[in-house]
C-alpha cells in the first residue's frame, strides 16, 4: 500500500472564548476581555514569538484554547490572581450567609498567595486530545481542536500546530493520525448516528521520551475480521510506514460506541510497544496507563506536590489520606515523611500502576484501595480509631467531590488538616468548599466540627489559558 503522506497536526473538544470568558467572575472578565482586545487590536505589533501563520481560523483557536497567549506572561499570572481573588470573596460572603465570618478587610475569606509560576511556559502539555471533524475546508478527516459548538451546530475541527501550549511530539503524531484517516477508505464517525468509524486521538508524552497513543473508533457494525484489518493496518502504518517517525513507546486501540468509556466498559487494545509509559517525578518512577490521572504538566506537578507537602505539616506518626491518587504520585512523594499513605482512586489500572509504582520504588508504608471515594472512604472512616493524626489530601476532578466524602472528612474528628486542590474552584468545588466550612448541619449529617480555610496558593499549570490550580489549607 504505497501511499504519500505528510507530516503536521492535531484536535480536542474545546470551548470558546465566550463560554471560558463567561465561567470568570465578572470584574476578572471584563480584565481579561479589555486587556486581550487591546492586544488583538494592535495586531501589526503582537508579542514577539506569537504571531500566528495568518489564519484567522488559526487565531479562533487560539483565542479558544489559550485566551491569554498574546499577554506577557507575568501579566497572565496577574488575570489569574485576580479571577482567584473574586473566588475567595465569593467563597467569604457564602459562608457569611451561612453564618461563618471568617472574611477579612480585603474580601478574602484567608490570605492569597501570589500565583506559582509554571517552570515551563510552552509545550507543557503531557497529554493531549485530539477530535476529528470537518475542517475549514470541510474535509470530515480534519484531526485538530474544536472551534465552534454543537448547539449552534457550527463546529469546525481547526489544526493546532500554532497552540503554544500543545508539544510538538503530539502535533506530530495528530498529522500522521490524519494523513492514515484521509487515505483509509472508512469515514470519520462525526455523528454516531449517522455512521463513520474514525474519532478522537490521545496522545501522552513523557520526560523520557516516552510516547503513547490512543485511536478511538465506533465499530459501528464491522465484523471482527473487519475490525481486525483496521487495527493491522493501523499499527503497520505506525510500525513499518510513514507514522513510524513517531517512534511510538505504546500505540493502543480501543473500540467505543460511547463520548466517553473507561477500560472496564471497553478495554484498550495494545497494538504495539509497551503497556505503560513512564515518568520521573521529585526522583521517583511512575508507570502510566492509557487512561490513569496525571497531572498534565509535570514540572509544574513538583512543584505543586512539594507545596502540599509543605502544607500537610505531616511527621512521622501521621497518616496521610490521598482522596483521588491517580496513579499515587502524591502520597508516594510524601511517603517517607508520614508514617503511612492510604489511596483511594475509581480508576482500576490508576490504582494497579500505583501499587507498581510503590513496590518498584521500594515503597512499604502504602496501601490503595480501588473503586468510588464515596463508597470507600466512609467505610474506611467509620472504623478509624483515632490514635493517629489523619492528614487528607483531595484532588478531585471538575465535579469536585461527592457529597458521601464531604461529609466522611467533615464527621471525621481525626482529621485536623485538609489540602483540597481544585482546578476548578468557581464550579462544583465551592459547594465542597461551604459544606466543609458550614455549621454543623444534622439534616445534612454533618455533625463534626467545622474546617476554616487558612490560606491559599494558585498554581499556574495551565500557561496561556484563564485556568489554573488552587490549592487551599483548611483546618480546624
Amino acid at each position: 500500500m504505497a501511499l504519500s503522506w505528510v507530516l503536521r497536526l492535531p484536535c480536542r473538544h474545546l470551548r470558546p472564548l465566550s463560554a471560558l470568558l463567561s465561567s470568570l467572575p465578572g470584574r476578572d472578565r471584563s480584565l481579561l476581555t479589555e486587556k486581550t482586545a487591546a492586544k488583538q487590536k494592535d495586531k501589526k505589533k503582537p508579542r514577539k514569538g506569537c504571531s500566528l501563520p495568518g489564519s484567522s481560523w488559526e487565531e479562533r483557536l487560539a483565542n479558544a484554547v489559550t485566551p491569554l497567549w498574546r499577554l506577557p506572561y507575568q501579566e497572565q499570572l496577574q488575570v489569574k490572581y485576580e479571577s482567584q481573588r473574586k473566588i475567595l470573596q465569593t467563597l467569604a460572603s457564602r459562608l457569611k450567609e451561612l453564618g461563618v465570618d471568617v472574611q477579612q478587610p480585603d474580601g478574602l475569606c484567608c490570605p492569597l498567595q501570589p500565583v506559582v509560576p509554571s517552570p515551563v511556559i510552552t509545550g507543557y502539555r503531557n497529554k493531549s486530545t485530539f477530535s476529528v471533524n470537518r475542517g475549514p475546508d470541510g474535509n470530515p478527516k480534519t484531526v485538530g481542536l474544536y472551534v465552534g459548538t454543537g448547539g449552534e451546530r457550527n463546529i469546525v475541527c481547526v489544526k493546532a500546530n500554532h497552540l503554544e501550549n500543545i508539544p510538538s511530539k503530539h502535533k506530530q503524531v495528530a498529522q500522521c493520525y490524519e494523513d492514515f484517516i484521509r487515505h483509509s477508505p472508512l469515514d470519520s464517525c462525526i455523528l454516531f448516528h449517522e455512521g463513520g468509524h474514525w474519532r478522537e486521538l490521545v496522545v501522552r508524552t513523557t520526560s523520557r521520551g516516552h510516547t503513547m497513543a490512543i485511536v478511538t473508533f465506533h465499530p459501528q457494525e464491522l465484523g471482527q475480521e473487519a475490525l481486525a484489518m483496521q487495527k493491522a493496518l493501523l499499527k503497520e502504518f505506525f510500525t513499518c510506514g510513514p507514522g513510524r517517525v513517531c517512534a511510538l513507546t505504546s500505540l493502543y486501540f480501543q473500540e467505543s460506541t460511547m463520548t466517553r468509556c473507561s477500560h472496564e466498559q471497553s478495554p484498550f487494545q495494545l497494538l504495539h510497544g509497551e503497556p505503560h509509559i513512564f515518568e520521573d517525578v521529585l526522583g521517583l518512577k511512575f508507570r502510566i496507563s492509557p487512561d490513569a490521572f496525571f497531572q498534565v504538566n509535570t514540572a509544574g506537578a513538583e512543584v505543586l506536590y512539594q507545596a502540599v507537602g509543605e502544607l500537610s505539616q505531616p511527621d512521622g506518626n501521621t497518616v496521610l489520606l490521598d482522596i483521588c491518587c491517580g496513579t499515587g504520585t502524591i502520597g508516594l512523594s510524601l511517603s517517607h515523611r508520614v508514617s503511612k499513605v492510604i489511596g483511594i482512586e475509581v480508576v482500576a489500572k490508576a490504582i494497579e500502576d500505583a501499587r507498581w509504582n510503590a513496590a518498584f520504588n521500594g515503597i512499604s508504608n502504602c496501601e490503595f484501595h480501588g473503586g468510588k471515594a464515596e463508597a470507600v472512604l466512609p467505610q474506611l472512616l467509620s472504623s478509624w480509631e483515632g490514635a493517629q493524626p489523619l492528614v487528607a489530601v483531595v484532588n478531585p476532578s471538575r465535579p469536585g467531590l461527592h457529597y458521601r466524602v464531604v461529609r466522611a472528612i467533615r464527621n471525621c474528628k481525626s482529621i485536623r488538616r485538609l489540602v483540597y486542590i481544585s482546578c476548578k474552584p468557581e464550579g462544583e468545588a465551592m459547594r465542597n468548599f461551604l459544606e466543609l466550612c458550614c455549621p454543623p448541619d444534622p439534616q445534612k449529617k454533618l455533625a463534626g466540627e467545622p474546617f476554616t480555610p487558612t490560606l491559599v496558593t494558585p498554581f499556574d499549570m495551565f500557561p496561556h489559558t484563564v485556568h489554573c490550580e488552587l490549592v487551599l489549607l483548611f483546618t480546624r
